[in-house]
């Protein structure tokens, strides 16, 4: 029978920054040891689970997007090299557990994650992690707290073999935290995007009879090095979006599309942009 392994999906467009997953493994842990499986945590100074935040844009063309981030559980673990005897195991169902004995003393574990999401205990001298409550599952949980709390759904585990959970991956257009570095993580993002990428965006303005108002269903261009890479139309507001942009692309051009004549402006992209009123002329 093929192995079944535990996965966790954290949808960014759902997380909306209410901690309830933070706050479960606080109250799980903190003045709690769970021998075998991982010590107490400290009551300040951890957050196995930690929402970051980012803000893209400025003005009337800003949006805020929330990354949960944790243990990832990785297949290919650099903790896990890091570590002497045996103090990091991954189990047959794919959760990485830190021996809160045999890892004391062994700060380099919490120095080679990739993400940052190992905490040293300073009184107890050990690494620490979101541990995927590798106790509750082993006890009958069909999922983990943080998973149980989450009142939007942005959290959602999945014990399934390897090759349906890279067709729930292809289908969900899930994606890994730092695709880079190839640590093979159990932990997939989606919606991604909504934190990693940028957007240039604006409003499209015409003054007609002495009013400025905005206009619906201009054609706007983006275009780089003279080519066209997307397309849209403004919507009831006159505003206008492109996203999933790479941060620190460069050099793009909007063009958009008036009844007499085209009005373009340069944009060089670092973070989101929003290139506020666009006035068509004529």
């Amino acid at each position: 029978m093929t192995q079944q392994k535990w996965n966790l999906i954290v949808d960014v467009a759902n997380c909306t920054n209410c901690n309830n997953c933070t706050l479960a493994v606080q109250d799980e842990h903190v003045g709690n040891s769970f021998p075998g499986y991982v010590a107490e945590m400290p009551k300040h100074g951890h957050r196995w689970i930690d929402i970051k935040r980012r803000e893209r844009g400025q003005g009337t063309m800003t949006d805020v997007a929330y990354l949960p981030t944790m243990c990832q559980h990785c297949d290919n673990a650099p903790c896990m090299a890091a570590a002497s005897d045996d103090a990091i195991t991954k189990r047959p169902d794919g959760i990485i557990v830190i021996d809160p004995d045999k890892s004391k003393g062994q700060r380099q574990i919490v120095d080679a994650c990739p993400y940052g999401v190992i905490f040293w205990n300073e009184e107890l001298e050990i690494p620490q992690h979101w541990t995927f409550d590798a106790h509750l599952i082993d006890a009958g949980w069909s999922e983990p707290r943080c998973v149980d709390v989450c009142p939007t759904g942005a959290l959602r585990s999945l014990k399934v073999d390897d090759a349906t959970m890279a067709k729930v991956s292809e289908d969900e257009a899930l994606e890994p935290l730092r695709s880079e570095i190839n640590t093979r993580p159990r932990v997939h993002y989606k919606n991604l995007w909504r934190y990693a990428q940028c957007f240039i965006g604006g409003t499209v303005s015409a003054e007609r009879e002495g009013i400025v108002d905005c206009v619906e269903g201009t054609e706007v261009r983006l275009l780089r090095e003279g080519q066209t890479v997307a397309q849209t139309e403004t919507d009831g507001y006159g505003d206008f979006r492109f996203d999933r942009l790479d941060p620190e692309s460069g050099s793009y051009v909007v063009e958009v599309s008036g009844v007499s004549d085209s009005v373009r402006r340069e944009v060089t992209l670092g973070e989101s942009v929003n290139l506020g009123e666009i006035r068509l002329v004529g």
